[in-house]
């Protein structure tokens, strides 16, 4: 059975939502036969490479929030993040235009490293002082995975390299419905939206395996989830978190 989850770097409830998905998938009985592949999305593919800012600009502007505001907003997407055993900085980290990373993240999976490569990712943007939207940060980071340091270097200075394969993945993601991320899809047939806590992915999967409906596909399922432009949803007190 297979499951792919439609997900972005910039997004801090993708990288809570895989690591939920990987300890309730952990919990599965038939876990060692899912085959799990990860598809690109772009919260705010409008926005122009190399146009980087402060995460806390962002969330004031989206938000219209205060700095004060946004400060706490981020922190309780950190306590959540280390409760689930993530790294999270607060301070310091940017936001951008995440099309390369997801080239770059084709070409891992091409070459076999794309788990490698996706992890170093999300921990170099959510924990420690490494940008992604910097080119050779993102050369670098390819080279820990495992993959060639000159052919990475080549795909980042070719802006078609793996570009089609990015939007295939995009155009996928609006055929099946999907306006928000993270959002999973098991077995092509049903849907989970959001961070969920690892005990729902391990129910989903359960009854995907025994053909029972979950959420239909495009469902917008209430839990923490990043949307169009970049915005982030945080959960209301007695919301998933």
């Amino acid at each position: 059975m297979r499951v792919e989850i439609w997900s972005d770097i910039a997004c801090p409830w993708c990288y809570i939502g895989k690591a939920r998905f990987e300890k309730g998938l952990a919990a599965f009985d038939h876990r060692d036969e899912i085959e799990v592949v990860h598809r690109s999305f772009e919260l705010d593919p409008q926005l122009a490479k190399g146009d980087t800012g402060p995460v806390i600009d962002m969330i004031t502007r989206k938000y219209r929030r205060t700095v004060d505001e946004a400060r706490a907003m981020e922190e309780h997407v950190a306590s959540t993040a280390r409760a689930e055993g993530l790294p999270y900085r607060t301070e310091g980290r940017d936001t951008g235009n995440t099309f390369d990373i997801h080239r770059l993240l084709h070409l891992a999976r091409a070459r076999g490293r794309h788990d490698e490569l996706l992890d170093l990712a999300y921990r170099a943007n959510f924990g420690d002082e490494r940008s992604v939207f910097d080119l050779e940060v993102l050369a670098e980071l390819a080279v820990e995975a495992g993959l060639d340091a000159d052919e990475a270097r080549a795909v980042l200075a070719d802006d078609d390299a793996y570009a089609d394969e990015v939007r295939a993945d995009e155009r996928e993601a609006a055929e099946l419905g999907a306006s928000a991320v993270p959002f999973f899809v098991i077995d092509r047939r049903y849907g989970v939206s959001g961070g969920q806590p690892a005990e729902v992915f391990t129910q989903a999967l359960e009854q995907a395996w025994q053909g029972r409906a979950i959420v239909p596909l495009g469902a917008d399922a209430d839990a923490a989830a990043c949307g169009p432009d970049g915005a982030c949803e945080v959960p209301q007190p007695g919301a998933h978190s």
